[in-house]
């Protein structure tokens, strides 16, 4: 018995001699098989707390009203940055008097209320602020209108310009606007463009926009809306599917119609009318007077 214990011996030894040095010196680990003994795990780094918002409270009133604005108006809160490029827009709301809950801070607070932009820096402090902010802008509201005969609004489209230098079109601040539309508007001058159907009764005028005021303008057309008709006779039946083409003296294309009675609104003026009804060509020289809605007639007899 003895005997073979020594060869058990022996044989471990063995064992243990083929063994690489690093299992030998294997670090004891905990009874659970966790961190190893006398080594500390580091801890994770701490997570960094989260700034306190305060209200910011804001409000625009025009130049010459103490009363607030009530609606139309977009806010944007932009970070306060002096490097080159664009402040990132932190919040946003169309609400007339928002409230926006932001850290204690500098920022740059933007309206606009209709084509008026304007900014302010606020400096938000940990108890909060409210702010008011005022809007440097006057509004145009535009009619039309021949003789003393309102022209219903749904026949007008007007168009607004800023004047450079010499050109009064010099830039387009808004076009396809209807009669009764109320547009706001930096203080300044505006060139106005009024047009009547889809001819060219055209009526220009300059307007000038005052602050905190309402500028109500009528643009006074000198046309008048006429029916054209292909007729075998005076007074009689028009033919169907006619074609016509109005033209000036000089042969300048107008409108282009096609039916048994068209109606085209024309500038006061001369003009030609070409009708063309089975292969056929009939002309008539006709003259719109101002405010003056009548039956323009050619006659369908061969020369």
């Amino acid at each position: 018995m003895r005997r073979v214990r020594r060869c058990g011996e022996a044989v471990l030894l063995a064992l243990l001699a083929g063994l690489p040095a690093h299992a030998q010196d294997a670090p004891d680990l905990g009874p659970r098989g966790g961190a190893p003994s006398g080594i500390r795990t580091p801890l994770p780094p701490p997570v960094p707390a989260t700034p306190e918002t305060v209200p910011l409270t804001l409000g625009a009133v025009l130049t010459s009203e103490a009363k607030p604005i009530r609606g139309g108006l977009t806010w944007r809160i932009y970070e306060d940055r002096t490097e080159a490029g664009r402040p990132a827009i932190l919040a946003r709301s169309d609400e007339a008097q928002p409230t926006f809950r932001l850290p204690p801070g500098t920022y740059l607070a933007n309206v606009t209320y209709g084509f008026v932009s304007t900014s302010k820096r606020v400096a938000l402090a940990p108890a909060g602020l409210s702010e008011r902010i005022t809007v440097n802008a006057g509004a145009l509201r535009l009619a039309g209108a021949v003789g003393d005969a309102r022209i219903p609004g749904n026949q007008l489209a007007f168009a607004v310009f800023v004047p450079i230098g010499n050109n009064p079109e010099g830039r387009l601040v808004r076009d396809g606007l209807r009669a009764g539309d109320l547009v706001r508007l930096p203080e300044g001058t505006y060139h106005v463009v009024s047009t009547w159907g889809d001819s060219n009764a055209i009526q220009r005028a300059d307007l000038k926009v005052e602050n905190g005021r309402i500028t109500d303008a009528t643009l006074n057309h000198r046309a008048a809306t006429v029916t054209l008709k292909l007729v075998a006779a005076p007074g009689t039946e028009a033919f169907a599917g006619t074609s016509f083409t109005v033209l000036t003296p000089g042969g300048d294309t107008i409108r282009e119609a096609i039916g048994a009675f068209p109606q085209v609104t024309l500038a006061e003026g001369e003009y030609q009318l070409i009708a063309r009804h089975d292969g056929k060509v009939y002309t008539q020289d006709f003259k719109v007077e101002s405010g003056l809605d009548r039956d323009i007639e050619a006659i369908a007899k061969d020369p």
